[in-house]
């Protein structure tokens, strides 16, 4: 594997900010190259127009995940990040927006907003990020890894109506970052995409059974 550009997890300079990140190599500071994935979900013609409004909680990860450091795992159990190279927010963050906006474009929803709006919302989606890396999966070239719980809650009784398990990995056309960060580009739009779709559907279905009587 390919083995230039990464630094340990271990290594204390990279538990430091992200000015502390940029390691001396030969006497020369290091520069940073500032990633901001850029996604917008196409709505998919097949989701319901519902008529319910929708509250996104804000992800929840482990504190090596809501970082704005990219993770790289070049084998099963080790975990490093990339030298030289940083999100431009965390990755909870990247996620919580793409989300909002994904469900606003679509135009399938009447009102939709972050949990601390404090909007009074009849479902709230809660998704908790448990991988947010690129892998090697024992190959030369890595995939962009998102992998990410769902739930969807009944606002007024705390009912869970539906839960799901979204994983998604885009190979990466190369090892550089660049190509990386690519990578992760279309496999959040894949995820968001899936989890947007899947929420609305979830959503009108249990909706519909309350109309009706049925639960």
């Amino acid at each position: 594997m390919k083995r230039i550009s990464l630094i340990k997890l271990l290594a204390p300079a990279c538990l430091l900010a992200l000015a502390g990140c940029s390691v001396l190599a030969g006497g020369d500071r290091q520069s940073i190259t500032i990633y901001a994935p850029q996604v917008r979900v196409q709505a998919d013609p097949g989701w319901p127009q519902v008529s319910w409004q929708l509250a996104i909680a804000k992800p929840s990860a482990a504190r090596l995940i809501d970082s704005p450091r990219i993770n790289v795992r070049p084998t099963p159990g080790e975990l490093e990040v990339y030298r030289g190279a940083t999100w431009a927010q965390p990755a909870t963050d990247i996620l919580e927006d793409t989300l909002l906006r994904g469900f606003e474009d679509s135009g399938k929803i009447d009102a939709v907003a972050r949990i601390a709006t404090g909007i009074r919302s009849d479902y709230k989606l809660t998704t908790d990020l448990r991988r947010f890396e690129s892998d090697y999966r024992g190959g030369e070239v890595p995939a962009a890894t998102i992998e990410l719980n769902a739930k969807l809650i009944h606002s007024l009784d705390q009912r869970v109506v539906a839960a799901r398990t979204f994983v998604v990995a885009e190979p990466a056309a190369s090892a550089e970052i660049s190509s990386v960060a690519a990578a992760f580009e279309t496999a959040l739009n894949k995820t968001s995409s899936e989890l947007i779709g899947w929420t609305l559907l979830s959503g009108q279905r249990d909706a519909a059974q309350l109309r009706s009587g049925g639960k």
